[in-house]
This record gives C-alpha cells, structure tokens and sequence, in this order.
C-alpha cells in the first residue's frame, strides 16, 4: 500500500512542480525533489524517467549533487517571478499582502541569485568529445 501513496504523492508532486513553473508563488524544485524522493521509494520506473527526463531531470541531478542551476534558468526565473509578483501587488488592495508578496519576491530572489550556485559551463571541447565515445 505504502508503494501506491508514494507513487501518487510524486505523481501529485511533479503536477505541482510543472504548474509552478508558470506560477512563481508555487516553487518548482522543491516539488520535483518530492517527487523523486517518492519515486525513489514506491517506483524505479517512475524515477528513471523523472531523472531522465530531458526537460525536468537535469535540474534535479544539478541542484543535489551541489552545482547549482544554469543561470539561464536563474534569469528566466527572475524574468518571470518579478512581473508576476508586481502584477499580484497591483491587483490586490491590502498593504499587508502587497508586503507579503514584495517580501517573498526577495526572499525568492536572495535564494536564487545568492543561495543557489550558477552552474558552470561545460567546455564545449569536453562535451563533443563525451557523444564521440
């Protein structure tokens, strides 16, 4: 039974991780961290395929091993997190959630550009000679 719940809850997981990168309030990676602990526990094939996954993988591997994220997907994160959280103060009328929102953009922010290592480029040398083998 325990196998099922695992397998649900990282299934839930990464519904809520891919939703959160398009939401900024809602983080991504610690959704699809959830998720491959879950797998881990309650399916190998489903953590295969969260750990290869072309899209979502890479970032999972990077941010546990220590390397950090791409700084692309640092700038998009930004780009994306600030109008989302401006547009959110814009929209509501309470100074106290406005300083909510203000305060987590920040804190968010801080994290990613200060936290959070950039993940160095692979020299372009190093990466040819990996596909010839």
């Amino acid at each position: 039974m325990w196998r099922w719940v695992y397998i649900v809850v990282g299934h839930l997981a990464v519904g809520l991780g891919v939703v959160g990168i398009f939401l900024p309030l809602l983080p991504t990676t610690p959704f699809l961290l959830l998720a491959a602990g879950c797998y881990a526990k309650g399916s190998d094939k489903f953590h295969q395929w969260l750990i290869n996954h072309p899209q979502l993988g890479n970032y999972i591997c990077y941010y546990l091993s220590g390397e950090g994220m791409p700084a692309k997907a640092k700038t998009y994160t930004l780009l994306l997190l600030w109008p989302c959280m401006l547009f959110s103060c814009w929209l509501v009328s309470s100074w106290l959630l406005k300083g909510v929102l203000l305060t987590i953009a920040c804190c968010v922010s801080y994290y990613i550009v200060v936290k959070v290592p950039t993940l160095k480029a692979k020299p372009f040398s190093a990466v040819s000679s990996q596909q010839a083998d």
